[in-house]
């Protein structure tokens, strides 16, 4: 008995579907570095990241005297435009010296891709 093929010559194959792997893009982060500074005082550069930051002052002196010690640290990262805007307002606080009403200007602050 042979079997009706509706199609001669025909044969019907298989095949596997591609699936398109999508991978989505991740931002590069960015650090915020606070750079050592014997200018200014202590009190201003805790005051200074506890309000840009938001952190107790406890966690700002850890970070102000990590980069007393070793010359820098990392205080924030993140996306670059928020890096950026940490770094303009930490730049936008000038302390001035009570003994001699000196400007002492922004502390010393830098971000760099992570």
């Amino acid at each position: 008995m042979t079997r009706y093929n509706p199609t001669p010559g025909i044969l019907a194959a298989t095949e596997t579907d591609t699936i398109d792997e999508v991978r989505t893009r991740l931002i590069p982060p960015y650090n915020v570095i606070l750079l050592n500074d014997d200018h200014h005082s202590m009190e201003f550069v805790m005051e200074v990241l506890s309000k840009v930051l938001g952190i107790a002052d406890e966690r700002a002196f850890q970070f102000m005297m990590e980069a007393h010690e070793s010359g820098r640290a990392i205080i924030w990262t993140g996306t670059k435009e928020v890096a950026e805007l940490k770094l303009e307002q930490i730049q936008s606080m000038h302390e001035i010296r009570q003994s001699d009403n000196a400007k002492l200007g922004p502390l010393g602050c830098d971000i760099e891709p992570a």
